[in-house]
């Protein structure tokens, strides 16, 4: 399939570029523009109609997919997201999978399965995102989509990141991480607004995002209540 991301340094979008009989699966909704000979439809997608339930309930993702065909004849699509954030291809040759955290996952090529992964109790209470984060698999490209702008830390053998767990978007299901105080007490932890962070360890890499969803959720409250 052949793509481009456009609109890189405002609000991206993705084309994607189908022949003829080619398809791709995507996050409810996330169709912006198509060919005409293109056409859509909702589908429960991997795992059906409990892969659907656990999609919604486990990882807070849509309980449909959108798959776009060109049953028609070759055309293209625009695919967009919601947030005003980044849009980053991921290339996965099979040999692993990508955890990806919650609203992170916006397309793929037909070939890659989306299913879901259990972290274990610390991760699941401390990290933010919950017990099940998304783990995807298989030959192909996958889009995965943030708030603000993603940027790569690449970590060499035995190299570690300390990341906000708010920033967190996605890294390879090998990478060893664990959660820990931001610094070394607790008061100093939570007075400097970071409390608990991941620690990733290397190699690998991880994608984070450039604005934290929990941050900029207060943000708004804030403003909406103070009637600015």
């Amino acid at each position: 399939m052949n793509y481009e991301i456009l609109h890189q340094d405002a609000f991206p979008i993705v084309r994607c570029d189908l022949s003829r009989g080619e398809s791709l699966k995507a996050e409810s909704d996330a169709m912006v523009a198509m060919s005409a000979n293109l056409d859509v439809s909702g589908s429960m997608g991997d795992g059906g109609f409990l892969g659907g339930l656990a999609r919604k309930f486990l990882t807070g993702e849509s309980f449909f997919f959108q798959r776009i065909t060109a049953s028609r004849g070759a055309g293209s699509v625009l695919l967009g997201h919601p947030l005003p954030g980044g849009i980053a291809d991921v290339r996965l040759n099979g040999s692993f999978g990508l955890n990806v955290q919650k609203d992170g996952f916006l397309a793929s090529e037909e070939s890659i399965e989306i299913g879901r992964t259990v972290q274990n109790l610390t991760k699941g209470l401390f990290s933010g995102e919950g017990f099940f984060v998304l783990n995807i698999k298989g030959n192909g490209i996958v889009f995965i989509s943030s708030l603000g702008a993603i940027h790569e830390i690449n970590l060499e053998d035995g190299e570690e990141a300390v990341i906000d767990n708010g920033h967190l978007v996605a890294w390879p299901d090998y990478m060893q991480y664990k959660i820990e105080k931001a610094s070394s007490g607790w008061i100093s932890s939570i007075t400097s607004g970071e409390g608990l962070v991941c620690r990733f360890r290397g190699p690998g890499k991880v994608l984070i995002q450039t604005r934290n969803p929990g941050s900029f959720a207060s943000w708004i409250r804030a403003v909406a209540g103070s009637g600015r």
